[in-house]
């Protein structure tokens, strides 16, 4: 083995410990719940066509639902459903 590589090997294979612990660390945050959700916080749940400019959309937002109405002259946020 030259001599120019082993002062590298030390270092490299403390890199490749710190990496492989950070992988497992964050697979059991994942497995465990404590890492944040990946899921969307909002989606759209439904279209409802009211003519031909104008339209209903209820989204999903954080787990709670809103009603839109949209294509007219002005959008308006209809309400939040319970």
């Amino acid at each position: 083995m030259p001599s120019s590589l082993s002062p590298w090997l030390p270092a490299l294979a403390a890199l490749g410990a710190v990496v492989l612990l950070l992988w497992l660390l964050a697979r059991g945050a994942r497995l465990t719940g404590l890492a944040a959700p990946s899921g969307k916080r909002l989606g759209v749940q439904e279209v409802l066509a009211l003519d031909t400019r104008r339209r209903l959309v209820l989204l999903r937002v954080d787990g709670r639902e809103v009603l839109l109405l949209t294509g007219g002259p002005q959008d308006s946020v209809l309400g939040w459903l319970p």
